[in-house]
């Protein structure tokens, strides 16, 4: 590998035989230097799960590439912290896509995707999740490459940016902040052939809301939402609450 040019960290959560990273993993190639370290299987709503009760295995597939049977965000905590087991040096980026499948308002929470990538972000990088709802994927990884390229403009500090390709070939692109995208929540309790009882979770669609300015507004006028994520949780707004809470309970 070429250390003048960027190294760029890829990983996913559909897998590291997954379309959509193969895709943007060519399309990066053109920019950096591209590592490979996806989940072996699918890791689709895993969120930001780690694995701590069970053994890891890593597997090297030859030409950067590494599969981890584990979590989107277990592989990214690999790949950062394993030496130059998988990295030959240090990440100037981390990306996570191209996801066979959007990740708008609060699907943020769940996503394996955007989890690959506030992982990188967690530990100092630059990072990027994007996400297809039917987009041309060769298409959509030419605009993630012009948006990773924007990227490694801005100083290295830690930055999540999170990326929603409606369906079509052609996009404007907007800056934007979460929606609000509403599922049909459901548990659909069933009988397996043995008369045994199992069950599925979430109902058969979801909504967006009127949010101005929002990804899913973005999304449902045909146009790629760059939203910007916080790794601070903390709800400064509710402080108070907090405050009236614990003196309540001394």
């Amino acid at each position: 590998m070429d250390a003048t040019r960027p190294l760029i960290l890829l990983s996913n959560d559909d897998g590291f035989q997954a379309k959509g990273l193969r895709i943007l993993r060519d399309a990066l190639a053109e920019i950096g230097d591209v590592v490979v370290a996806a989940p072996e299987t699918e890791q689709s709503v895993s969120s930001h799960a780690l694995t701590l009760t069970r053994p890891l295995r890593l597997r090297d597939h030859g030409a950067g590439i590494f599969s981890i049977d584990g979590t989107p965000a277990d592989c990214v905590y690999v790949a950062l912290n394993a030496g130059q087991r998988v990295l030959p040096r240090r990440a100037d980026i981390v990306v996570s896509g191209i996801n066979h499948g959007l990740n708008l308002g609060t699907d943020v929470f769940y996503s394996g995707t955007v989890a690959a990538a506030r992982e990188g972000a967690l530990r100092g990088y630059r990072a990027l999740a994007a996400s297809s709802g039917g987009a041309d994927l060769e298409k959509a990884a030419v605009v993630v490459r012009q948006l990773v390229l924007g990227l490694l403009e801005e100083p290295p500090s830690p930055v999540l940016l999170n990326v929603n390709f409606p369906p079509g070939s052609s996009w404007p692109v907007r800056a934007t902040r979460l929606g609000e995208r509403v599922y049909t929540d459901a548990v659909d309790f069933r009988l397996d052939p043995r008369r045994n009882e199992y069950l599925w979770l979430g109902g058969p669609g979801a909504e967006h809301r009127p949010r101005p300015g929002s990804d899913t507004e973005a999304y449902d006028a045909g146009a790629v939402g760059v939203t910007p994520l916080v790794l601070d949780l903390f709800a400064a707004k509710d402080a108070v609450v907090a405050e009236r809470v614990v003196g309540r309970a001394v």
